[in-house]
């Protein structure tokens, strides 16, 4: 019951403070121009998932050092909040489906800060979301992309789809991947799972734990050699930290 009230209240917060700045924003916005929008947006943003990830209890450990460079971010998937927690340290354009654009508050936040909507099913976004890629990469922003297309709770990455590594040997850009994992495998957005359900549970507790690290960036105009580079670091950490939290819980029991 505590964890559940615990839930609650910082989902109330967390509507009532998305609500109040994004209608400040909207308002302050209407006498900006387009571009200055666009600009701005990227420090709304920031500012809002600075102070979610205190509001949620949110522990990030991160390993590796950001690279200097831009490129494709490809990352291993668990939840809705995988591309928030990677925003908040790098100026970048998430991929996200298409079903999140509709969603209250977020789905604003998300069309406002530069996050490119696919609908996988599609053969026509997907098409056109390469192009949105193609075109954020050549001006020199960062883009994460989710290559296994959806969200799970397997111990290591499944089938990683070739659709962005190809176009990243098409223009010559770098490959970043990055892992991403939460201690608690209850935290994984999956199977019919709904938002408000899965919000109260996941941050219903006192703290959030998340492992995240950056590797360095990958050139290569061979895509093979790109998917599988990459999915075996990931994966490889992605064991690692299973192992570090698995060890934490033998050692507070001995």
């Amino acid at each position: 019951m505590q964890s559940y009230i615990l839930g609650l209240t910082r989902l109330i917060l967390f509507i009532l403070f998305i609500s109040f700045f994004s209608l400040l924003f909207y308002l302050v916005s209407l006498f900006w121009s387009k571009e200055t929008t666009s600009k701005n947006a990227l420090i709304f943003r920031d500012f809002i998932i600075s102070v979610l990830n205190s509001l949620l209890g949110i522990r990030l450990q991160i390993y590796g050092v950001p690279p200097e460079v831009q490129g494709l971010i490809v990352a291993n998937h668990r939840s809705y909040f995988d591309p928030i927690i990677m925003v908040n340290h790098r100026q970048t354009f998430p991929v996200g489906k298409k079903e999140v654009e509709s969603w209250p508050l977020i789905g604003y936040i998300c069309k406002i800060s530069g996050v490119i909507f696919v609908d996988r099913k599609d053969p026509e976004s997907r098409q056109n979301t390469c192009e949105s890629i193609k075109k954020a990469l050549s001006l020199g922003h960062s883009v994460i992309n989710f290559p296994e297309g959806t969200t799970h709770v397997s111990p290591t990455t499944i089938d990683f789809n070739y659709g962005s590594f190809a176009m990243a040997t098409k223009i010559e850009a770098a490959v970043i991947p990055i892992a991403i994992d939460y201690k608690e495998k209850t935290d994984a957005f999956v199977d019919d799972d709904t938002f408000v359900p899965h919000f109260i549970k996941c941050f219903g507790k006192r703290t959030t734990q998340i492992k995240m690290t950056y590797f360095p960036p990958l050139y290569s105009n061979d895509v093979d050699f790109l998917l599988k580079t990459s999915k075996e670091m990931i994966d490889n950490e992605l064991i690692r930290y299973r192992k570090d939290w698995d060890n934490l819980i033998t050692e507070g029991r001995s």
